[in-house]
């Protein structure tokens, strides 16, 4: 069971990045999948999660109106499109997956790199 992230790397301020998850070993439509970052230094803070039934979503506010979580179950991913991207959105970027009663599995990807400059 594990999540695999990509499409990190260098953006410039004002640029645009998409990250996949891609699920194996669990269903991603069974799971609340989130977002999560972490930059040097500090601690992992939630960015956006995206629900499993009606794919409701929620965003920490420094995202919020720039950032769009989204899920394709037909390919087991879930997406992170990245807008407006500003240096204080530099971080290692992680996917999960939460519980719920169609999906068991409490799972962290191994992160990507996201590092915008100025």
């Amino acid at each position: 069971v594990q999540l695999v992230e990509s499409g990190g790397g260098l953006a410039q301020a004002g640029g645009s990045l998409r990250l996949s998850c891609v699920g194996s070993g669990l269903s991603i439509g069974g799971h609340v999948m989130s977002w999560y970052r972490q930059a040097p230094g500090k601690e992992r803070d939630w960015v956006a999660s995206i629900a499993v039934i009606g794919g409701g979503t929620n965003y920490a506010d420094p995202v919020k109106g720039r950032f769009i979580i989204s899920r394709d179950n037909t390919k087991n991913t879930v997406y992170l499109q990245m807008n407006s991207l500003n240096p204080e959105d530099t971080a290692v970027y992680f996917c999960h997956a939460s519980p719920t009663i169609l999906g068991i599995f409490d799972v962290w990807g191994q992160g990507t790199q996201v590092t915008v400059s100025s």
